[in-house]
Parts: structure tokens; sequence; C-alpha cells
């Protein structure tokens, strides 16, 4: 050990079975913030214990399961998330496979909610959830809160809802991007990805944390060194997508498609 203790010497300090240091020194169990402090305490690093013990925190809250965060409907999904909504000033939002929460469209919200509740097997609690997230949209009308959105090319055309419900989407999405507190970005197909790759869809709340969406469930990641690897990455992104007129016209080549 780098403190100059052996594991023996730390197990009897900590008042622990010897067993227990080689257990937690290789992952077979996981230790308490108690056990940390302990551990510090005997290797006379007492002052990196609480920075551990808040790292351990934020790994336990990282994974947050959909069916866990959905389990008492679809509605208070929604609305778990409006004070984290309402406090963040700056959104930057990456999304490859559809149009994100903050500029969809009322049937695309509709038809999204309805294949998640289906899917899983949840009480069908749609209308109210939708309700829920049209109104969260306020965010974008307000003074002082920014949305920088950056979309992969494939997510307009993706037929979320159909054809109908794509074409009202997309007609909302050239409507938004008129808006003070929202730019829009799109990465078209065409662009080299020599740089980054197209990513998991996440959202960025200020420099606080980040939300990434995957099938079973969304991470969310509040290290700052981790935090600031995302804002790097939008950063990347960003520099490939195309911006005002060169972006309604690909939105434009989407609704064309959909004739």
């Amino acid at each position: 050990m780098a403190a100059g203790v052996t594991g023996v010497q730390l197990a009897a300090a900590a008042g622990w079975h010897r067993t227990k240091v080689s257990k937690l020194e290789h992952g077979v169990t996981a230790p308490s913030a108690d056990d940390i402090r302990a551990w510090c305490r005997a290797c006379g690093a007492d002052g990196e214990a609480e920075e551990l013990v808040a790292a351990l925190v934020a790994s336990d809250s990282m994974w947050t399961e959909w069916r866990r965060m959905e389990r008492a409907g679809l509605r208070q999904a929604q609305e778990s998330v409006v004070p984290l909504w309402e406090r963040t000033r700056r959104f930057r939002i990456y999304s490859s496979w559809l149009i994100p929460g903050p500029v969809q469209a009322e049937p695309y919200i509709r038809a999204l909610l309805d294949a998640t509740r289906a899917r899983r097997g949840l009480a069908d609690d749609v209308e109210e959830a939708t309700a829920v997230r049209v109104a969260k949209q306020d965010v974008i009308h307000r003074p002082g809160q920014r949305f920088a959105i950056l979309l992969e090319e494939a997510a307009l055309r993706y037929r979320i809802g159909g054809r109908d419900v794509l074409r009202a989407q997309l007609e909302h999405l050239l409507a938004v991007m008129d808006l003070p507190a929202v730019s829009l970005g799109v990465i078209p197909l065409d662009a080299d990805r020599v740089t980054l790759r197209p990513v998991e869809m996440f959202f960025m709340f200020d420099d606080e944390l980040v939300a990434a969406e995957f099938v079973s469930g969304a991470l969310n990641v509040t290290a700052p060194a981790e935090v600031r690897q995302y804002g790097e990455a939008f950063e990347m992104l960003a520099s490939m997508a195309v911006y005002g007129d060169r972006a309604r016209a690909l939105i434009g080549e989407a609704l064309v498609a959909l004739a």
C-alpha cells in the first residue's frame, strides 16, 4: 500500500477481520462511507475521506432504471425533473435518434409516451404525462434560459408516430428555430466524423449534471471531470453541425421525403 501500511495492520487499525481488506481491494465487497473513513484514518489520509465518500454517493446515484423511475406512472416521471429544468439556465442537448423534449410537438410527445407505456407495460396516464411535458416546454420562452440543441440528420427521418406525426414535428421544429433562446444545429449524414462518431443521447444541465439516455435507464453524471468531457464532446459535435438556412434546408428535405 502507498501509505506503507500492510493489510494486516490496516485491518487491526480499523477493527476489521483481516480478510475484509482483501475483499475491499479486489471489489468483492463494496465499501460503505464508514469503511472509507476508517481506511483513510488508518493510512493517515483523513483529508481525502470526504471526497472519496462523495464519489461513492455519486456512483450509487448515477444509474436510474426507467422501470424504477416510471413505476408510479409516466406523469410522475415527467414531473420529477421539473425542478431541474426550471433552475437550469444553459441547456446543451444532443440527440442522434429523436427530437428532444424541449422542442417536441404535442403529437410527437404523445406517440413517444404511448410507445413507452406499451413497451414497459405501464398504467395508461399518457394524456396526463403529455400535458406535463408540454407545460415543461415553457422554459424555452423564459428570459435567461438558453438552449443549444444538436441533432443528427437521421433524427429528422425516423417516423416516430408515423408520417403525419413526423410532418407536424418537423414543421414545429422550423417554428421553434426562430425563438431567441434556441440554437439548433443539424449534423449532416455526410459530415466527416473523424473527430467524433455519433454517441448516446445526452442532456447537459448547466455544468451541474449530464443525463445520458440508454435502453434500460439513464446515467446521471455529476463528477466535474466527466461533465467537462461531455462539454468537450458537445463542442466537437457542434463544429460538425450546420445552422440557420442550411439546417432549415435539411429539415425541408426531410419534409419533402414525407410527401
